[in-house]
């Protein structure tokens, strides 16, 4: 059977029509309510995919949800248009970034507009655009006369037969470059940082009030890392080593005596000093093996079998203080240099990690703190006595740590210390497709910002894009060469540019003033909408991009762009999961995406938004499985019932008195949208459309089988409250059947949000389970209003359940009235 209506037409003719009302367009001055809803811009790789679908189907909901309930919702769109992507396009193929990148903007945003997704399309902002560079460069400026970006050596992946810097994912597993083959080698260059340990301690205590996923919290907190320890000296052995000192770092100070072995970063200092000349080639296959990896791939895995070919000894030995004996000192990829002070005590029997690289390479395993009976094996990090330790036998944790700080300090060979993890942001990126750093090196005057009056600062079109991956920008004698604006001697442009995470730093900020130019924002309208209400992206942003706008936030708030702004730029923030195939994450790169064109010119765009809405949690990751065409066409059939039970009512309702049966669909009605309402504020979607959908099966079924017919006033009622409910979940077919029984011009997006009877919501009746040591014994129809009191009673009294306790009296009832009684013999 054909579907009751024109899909494709009528949803075209919608995203028409709620451009033209301009419903969705909202300025400052609005007497209603502000509400910021916002998806993280996107990097524009082309057309939608399924992730996409999902993301912005989510917030589309989101918005037409707060805006029938009467707030004036902000949802702007952009894109976070600079990025390596185009800038490799154009060395495969010789197209410029721009053209490359303005093509992808327009493939996504006309998915995006198909989906029927709403946003202010006036505000749309795009960073590789010259307005959006330019505030770029102004706020880069002013932190740099804040002392907030400042420039110092730090280490890069350099390859020598490219002789240019290499991004981590541009360097292969085993420490070659993707171009060249060569290997690569660390080097130091001056680059430009963001001082983010400025915040660091407020970026970490105020994470304890926001409304965020706990995950993603718990990513902030071990990514800022804030550690309370202390650092001490451990001698170093042998012959030109007099007076050599190793110093770690640990949280752990109580577990010393069964420090074992001592590991230190591949780019220790002291990794030559301590390196035999029997050690010397493994140790510095090691380094090659660990340049360009990245922190995360450093500190992510362990194991005995991974931690084998992590590490390497030196053949060098330091002294624990603490007994007096010589260990070995390993080089290990998981010890960083930039936090602590790049070498760490191993104790095995107290760190998994440890543990395992004892196990792996064969070393010695003290247990310092006495695990409780029957722990069999590996290491005990929990609480204890104090064993094996010296002084500290018979210490508690606390107490020993506390002791054996106050030792070390003693003996002039340790301090108490606090470290973190977090280190200042480092900016530079040596590409030519990004935002360029304002400043000028002059011999003169050395590092001078571009006036104000001189911005943006833009790269030239007319640059050559080498195999080689080397910034076309060092190689442009007109942008390189320049007058120093200070003395008006020659000076060099910077070349640099900065890292893509800059632009989505700030650019919700931007959102709220998007036309202003002399400004990057006005802080009036960026008080008026901050913070954004509701923040929507993937886990994969949950470390860096919320850390740094974070971080910016305060930066511009604290130099004067960003008066009474709040600190903290998003109060809730939703996580989606993501969707996989064969149990990968769909991406361009994997080659298993599934376009949403297909569906957007068969099902249509409502059936495929609500496939997504239903497909599970929405917090949780989905798998598209041979099964998802089956449910999206099952989603399609739904909304040709909803059309059908709306638009083509029965035409012999009746007037006067409501009947048992009108009655009972109006206290169903009432029940539903008090469902869907809170099923939307807890992003419950999934089960929100299911209660749609069995809905729906009894409306249509009071329509065909009601004694007396359906009553006209009960029918329309409970049609026009499943149109309201279903407008923000699939808008199109809800605006059209809306229309059909109101009249032309008639729009459900600027109806109010229905709101329910509390006392016709509640059940008359609920099922209550009772059990006997967790097995169902019975069931039991009560009141909603039950008390815990008379459900037990009740509950009790069963004679199933009196079979079931045989006499026995309970120990303890679990009672969750009036849904639960559980018997605990």
């Amino acid at each position: 059977m054909g579907r009751p209506y024109d899909v494709q037409e009528v949803e075209l003719k919608w995203q028409q029509r709620w451009a033209d009302s301009h419903l969705y367009e909202i300025d400052a001055d609005d007497p209603r309510p502000p509400q910021y809803v916002l998806c993280m811009y996107p990097y524009p790789s082309g057309s939608a995919h399924q992730g996409h679908v999902r993301n912005y189907t989510f917030g589309d909901l989101f918005v037409r949800h707060r805006t029938m309930q009467g707030f004036a919702v902000l949802s702007p769109f952009g894109f976070d248009s600079f990025g390596l992507p185009a800038e490799n396009a154009a060395i495969r193929t010789g197209e410029h970034p721009r053209t490359f990148t303005d093509a992808r903007i327009a493939e996504l945003k006309a998915s995006v507009k198909r989906l029927g997704a709403v946003y202010d399309w006036r505000r749309e902002i795009r960073s590789h655009d010259p307005s959006y560079i330019r505030w770029n460069q102004v706020i880069f400026l002013k932190l740099f006369e804040a002392g907030l970006a400042y420039r110092a050596l730090a280490p890069v992946n350099w390859c020598p037969g490219c002789q240019t810097v290499l991004a981590n994912e541009q360097v292969l597993a085993d420490g070659t470059c993707e171009r060249s083959g060569d290997v690569v080698v660390q080097r130091e260059l001056e680059q430009w940082f963001f001082r983010t340990t400025t915040y660091v301690d407020e970026l970490l205590d105020a994470l304890d009030e926001l409304d965020w996923p706990e995950r993603v919290k718990t990513m902030q907190r071990n990514w800022i890392g804030r550690s309370e320890g202390v650092e001490f000296d451990l001698q170093v052995v042998g012959g030109q080593s007099d007076g050599l000192v190793l110093r770690v770092f640990t949280t752990r100070p109580d577990t010393s005596f069964g420090m074992t072995y001592a590991v230190v970063a591949p780019e220790h200092p002291l990794v030559d000093v301590l390196t035999t000349p029997e050690q010397r080639t493994e140790v510095e296959n090691l380094r090659t093996s660990t340049a360009g990896k990245s922190e995360l791939d450093r500190t992510s895995e362990h194991g005995a079998e991974v931690l084998a070919k992590r590490g390497a000894f030196t053949g060098g030995h330091v002294v624990n203080p603490f007994n007096g004996k010589a260990i070995p000192v390993f080089v290990a990829d998981y010890v960083l240099m930039r936090y602590g002070t790049g070498a760490i005590m191993a104790v095995p029997a107290e760190d998994e990690r440890d543990w395992d690289f004892a196990q792996a390479h064969h070393l010695p395993i003290d247990r310092t703190t006495q695990p409780p009976d029957g722990f069999d094996d590996g290491a005990w990090t929990g609480d204890g006595v104090k064993i094996n330790s010296g002084f500290l036998d018979g210490l508690d944790v606390g107490a020993a740590k506390e002791r054996a700080i106050a030792w070390l300090e003693e003996q002039g060979i340790g301090r108490r210390t606090v470290n973190y993890r977090l280190r200042d942001w480092l900016v530079s990126r040596q590409r030519y497709w990004g935002c360029p750093i304002p400043v000028v090196f002059c011999p003169v005057d050395g590092i001078v910002g571009v006036p104000e009056d001189q911005l943006p600062v833009l790269a030239p079109d007319d640059v050559e894009f080498l195999p080689t991956g080397e910034s076309p920008l060092k190689r442009h004698p007109g942008f390189l060469h320049v007058t120093c604006p200070k003395c008006g001697g020659p000076a060099e442009r910077e070349t640099d540019t900065m890292d893509t995470f800059v632009d989505s730093s700030w650019y919700f900020l931007r959102f709220c003033d998007p036309w202003s130019n002399d400004q990057a924002f006005d802080p009036e309208k960026a008080r008026h909408f901050m913070p954004v209400d509701q923040y929507i992206g993937g886990i994969e942003h949950a470390i860096l991009h919320l850390l740094y706008a974070r971080f910016y936030t305060r930066a511009l708030i604290d130099v004067g762009l960003a008066p009474g702004v709040e600190r903290e730029p998003f109060k809730r923030l939703f996580t989606q999961g993501m969707i996989r195939m064969d149990g990968k994450k769909m991406s361009k790169s994997r080659g298993n995406l599934v376009t949403p064109s297909r569906y957007f010119d068969t099902v249509g765009a409502d059936a495929l938004r609500l496939f997504h809405l239903f497909a599970g949690p929405p917090g949780d990751n989905m798998d598209w499985t041979d099964q998802t065409e089956n449910v999206i066409d099952g989603c399609g059939r739904f909304l040709d019932r909803v059309w059908r039970l709306t638009v083509e009512p029965p035409t012999d309702c009746r007037q006067g008195e409501p009947s048992t049966e009108d009655v009972a669909i109006t206290r169903a009605t009432h029940q539903l949208i008090a469902k869907v309402s809170d099923d939307l504020e807890r992003w419950s979607f999934n089960t929100s459309v299911a209660a749609c959908m069995e809905f729906s099966h009894l409306l249509q079924r009071y329509q065909r089988e009601s004694p007396q017919g359906p009553h006209r006033e009960t029918n329309d009622f409970a049609s026009d409250a499943l149109l309201l409910l279903l407008a923000p979940l699939v808008p199109h077919i809800a605006a059209e059947a809306w229309e059909r029984r109101h009249g032309e011009g008639a729009m459900v997006h600027a109806e109010t949000w229905p709101s329910f009877d509390a006392d016709l919501a509640r059940a008359e009746r609920v099922t209550m389970v009772v059990q006997v040591n967790g097995k169902v014994r019975d069931r039991i129809e009560v009141s909603p209003d039950i008390t815990e009191e008379a459900a037990v009673a009740l509950a009790a009294a069963s004679e199933r359940v009196a079979g079931a306790l045989g006499g026995t009296e309970p120990a303890r009832v679990v009672a969750r009235p009036p849904r639960l009684v559980n018997f605990v013999t």
